[in-house]
């Protein structure tokens, strides 16, 4: 069985870990760890699972994740090659006392926000990869003084999304295990129906206890978890071809127009069309 608690290594001679994991140790279960998380991706594509947040990732997105948030980063294909710079590290792994520093403020409420995860966006995003990339290969106090100018420079900044607050429970082995079941069956097969009974089946639940379960780890129904991945989907196919909206519609999961239209706005707050005319600009 694979657990969702992460032991992350530190080296001896470091405070905190940062490191490039590239495939296959890119690839991790859903997982979630004591640590806080600051991750670069710098190679590869496909969807972040994040808290209650589902969205796509590509090379250069950062995500700030607090502690005890629990995420997987899916590729889209299985044989690409993903590759990210991750930041791991204990909120008070310097100590309580320095992070009361009046100078520390802004450090300190970050790291206050728990159950939160972040994207950074705009020039922001481009700063902390400048950062992290240095980090990397920087030791001593230049380590530690990397790490603190990238937290500084997130907390002052407006360029960021708060993607998820979604409280965390605690799952054991064989729940988690379950968990990745259900979602890789779901992203094997959402683009075709997929009913309560069925996916409920693959979990030896019934399906009154399936959405209970399901709701209790991932924090939304798992209706809502099929219609996020399929306008995912869809959104994708938006920007990146110039197939009908119709076509798109079809090859999103859905077969109504109508449905998949209504679904896509409560998701994405805009029509297909407007979302497409935005996104070719």
């Amino acid at each position: 069985m694979k657990t969702l608690i992460q032991k992350i290594y530190v080296e001896e001679h470091h405070s905190f870990a940062c490191r490039t994991y590239r495939t296959p140790h890119f690839e991790t279960a859903w997982h979630k760890h004591l640590e806080c998380e600051l991750i670069l991706i710098t190679e590869g594509n496909g969807t972040a699972l994040i808290g209650d947040y589902i969205g796509e990732y590509k090379q250069g997105d950062i995500f700030f994740l607090h502690t005890n948030v629990p995420h997987w980063f899916r590729k889209l294909h299985k044989n690409t090659i993903g590759s990210a710079i991750v930041i791991h590290f204990l909120n008070d792994f310097w100590g309580m006392g320095f992070l009361s520093l009046p100078e520390m403020q802004p450090i300190a409420k970050l790291l206050a926000d728990k159950n939160t995860g972040i994207q950074l966006q705009g020039g922001l995003s481009n700063d902390i990869a400048a950062l992290i990339r240095q980090l990397e290969h920087a030791e001593g106090m230049d380590r530690i003084q990397l790490l603190l100018s990238s937290l500084l420079k997130i907390s002052n900044s407006v360029e960021q999304k708060v993607i998820t607050m979604a409280s965390s429970t605690l799952g054991n082995p064989e729940e988690n295990s379950v968990i990745e079941t259900v979602i890789d069956y779901s992203f094997k097969h959402f683009l075709s129906p997929i009913s309560l009974n069925e996916i409920a089946a693959i979990t030896n639940m019934s399906v009154p206890a399936f959405c209970r379960f399901f709701k209790r780890n991932i924090k939304k129904s798992y209706i809502d978890f099929i219609k996020e991945i399929r306008i995912g989907h869809a959104c994708k196919l938006l920007r990146e071809t110039d197939r009908s909206i119709l076509d798109i519609c079809y090859n999103s999961g859905y077969n109504s127009w109508a449905n998949f239209s209504k679904q896509f706005k409560v998701v994405s707050k805009i029509t297909p069309s407007q979302y497409r005319k935005q996104h070719k600009k």
